[in-house]
């Protein structure tokens, strides 16, 4: 294996684990903002933001924990033959299963891209030129001249109105992760059915 995909490995497998391993701890965010919920409506007046953070925070959760779910094997799979096979026939069939997710994780970020575009007021065709002219604005005139390319920002149709772009930035940052830990993933079978250890 060569020395950049163990880099690639060891880097991409830190970082999610370590992001994991803090994102594991939202369950007790969203159990406490579930909880004051149920307390604001029950002895106060209701709170509009409550049940809508709670949706954003379960988004979070699960979105920036799937790098971590995938590193550890923990996802759901059907084990009736998988098994008993050995582990090479493991690794063959791996490789064609993370080839299948890099593709449809592919998918969700082409779409993560496009909503996220829309979400910070691009109504055009091509969100991928958007982005391109955003990061150049950034790069030559700073922050100012990329704010002055974002147009109407979209809110939620809801009471409380929230901004949508930060939990599709979420949603981005954390198909990404996905997308590398997949294939670091794959880089890991193709070394075992190289018979090499990592």
């Amino acid at each position: 294996m060569p020395k950049v995909a163990l880099l690639f490995i060891r880097y991409v497998d830190g970082f999610n684990r370590g992001l994991g391993k803090i994102i594991m701890w939202g369950i007790f965010v969203m159990a406490g903002i579930l909880l004051w919920s149920s307390i604001s409506k029950t002895f106060f007046n209701p709170s509009l933001w409550t049940l809508e953070i709670a949706q954003f925070a379960m988004v979070a959760y699960y979105v920036l924990g799937g790098p971590y779910s995938i590193q550890m094997g923990s996802n759901v799979r059907m084990d009736l033959f998988y098994a008993e096979w050995s582990l090479k026939k493991k690794a063959w069939f791996d490789t064609f299963t993370v080839l299948l997710l890099i593709f449809y994780i592919g998918v969700l970020i082409h779409g993560a891209l496009n909503s996220t575009a829309y979400s910070l007021g691009y109504f055009g065709k091509s969100s991928y030129a958007f982005w391109w002219d955003l990061f150049v604005a950034f790069i030559t005139g700073g922050p100012d001249a990329a704010s002055d390319m974002i147009g109407y920002i979209e809110r939620s149709p809801t009471a409380w109105r929230p901004f949508l772009w930060p939990i599709k930035f979420t949603m981005l940052f954390g198909f990404i992760l996905m997308l590398l830990q997949s294939v670091s993933e794959l880089l890991k079978d193709i070394a075992r059915l190289k018979g090499e250890t990592i």
